[in-house]
């Protein structure tokens, strides 16, 4: 099934993109620190997204207590996910999420985990996937790339089990009739890092991720698992380009913990809204090859819903 970002814009609502500068105004302001949990390790996509909205909010002086980014990759995220359901200050309390925000609870249903209790911020994007391969491996064409997995003995490393870069390698495994060994890692900075050090032999991670290796020269893009091209590597192709109606990208979202007071949702809500809205955030974007994509809360509670029953299906697919 393809997770399109057509889909997602459907689900969007409108983004007004100027006189949003100014520092949060709501009943509710953060009296202490504020616990800002990330789904993954240190160096992915959420854990460089996290840091840099934290940097925002600091150099905009928009926060009354400062954004503490705290790692909480263990068990597919979830780790993190215990540690909002069950947080002591849910007002103090906010997560930045992957998609498997729907997938743990779903393979890990003894979590005692609904995501639907927990509180709307903000979706800040989405993230598409790349398939990646180290230069030494004279791998230049995805073709070549599945002649080579064909051979047997082919190791891929992904962030989590069961989640984003799992689901990605087991669609190459069923649709291009593959066998390949898949390493879990807590983040997908640590899955860059490896395939660089040539000590596995492809990954899918975002953009983001690879971003400092490819721009070193150690890492090669072959295909982009989105619905058109991206602007950051043009010469690369979709993966529908080569025959497969299929698209998946990384929501980047913010989160609250249930139980979250209503001005304290509406104070992150306003927080993040005008972060979004930032020049700094909307040039991120452009230089990491995020997809713009901004959410009401009812928009992304329907979106939360989406999302689970697709990923259901996915899952089911990988005999999950």
């Amino acid at each position: 099934m393809s997770l399109t970002k057509r889909t997602f814009v459907k689900l969007a609502g409108a983004t007004a993109l100027a006189g949003l500068f100014a520092a949060p105004v709501a009943a509710f302001e953060p009296t202490k620190p504020v616990d800002f949990v990330i789904m993954a390790g240190a160096g992915g996509g959420a854990d460089q997204i996290a840091r840099f909205l934290q940097s925002v909010a600091e150099k905009k002086d928009l926060t009354s207590r400062p954004l503490v980014p705290n790692n909480k990759g263990g068990g597919s995220g979830a780790e993190a996910l215990i540690a909002l359901n069950t947080a002591n200050d849910p007002d103090h309390t906010i997560l930045v999420t992957l998609n498997s925000f729907f997938t743990t609870p779903l393979r890990q249903e003894n979590l005692g985990v609904d995501i639907m209790t927990f509180t709307p911020v903000a979706m800040m994007g989405v993230d598409p996937f790349v398939l990646w391969v180290h230069k030494d491996s004279g791998i230049t064409s995805f073709e070549q790339w599945v002649e080579e997995v064909k051979k047997g003995d082919y190791v891929m490393g992904g962030t989590g089990k069961g989640q984003e870069d799992s689901l990605v390698i087991t669609f190459l495994e069923q649709n291009f009739d593959l066998d390949i060994q898949y390493i879990p890692y807590k983040g997908g900075g640590a899955v860059a890092k490896d395939l660089a050090g040539k000590q596995i032999m492809a990954t899918v991670n975002n953009p983001s991720e690879a971003k400092g290796f490819y721009e070193a020269g150690d890492v090669v893009p072959l295909v982009a698992f989105s619905d058109e091209r991206l602007a950051a590597f043009p010469d690369v192709p979709t993966i529908k380009e080569l025959g497969k109606d299929f698209s998946y990208y990384n929501q980047r979202a913010v989160v609250g913990a249930p139980g979250m007071s209503d001005e304290a949702a509406a104070y992150y809500q306003q927080l993040f809204d005008t972060i979004y809205n930032t020049q700094e955030w909307q040039d991120y974007m452009v230089s990491e090859s995020l997809s713009p994509l901004w959410m009401g809360p009812d928009e992304q509670k329907a979106y939360w819903q989406t999302q689970v029953e697709r990923h259901k299906e996915l899952l089911a697919a990988m005999g999950e």
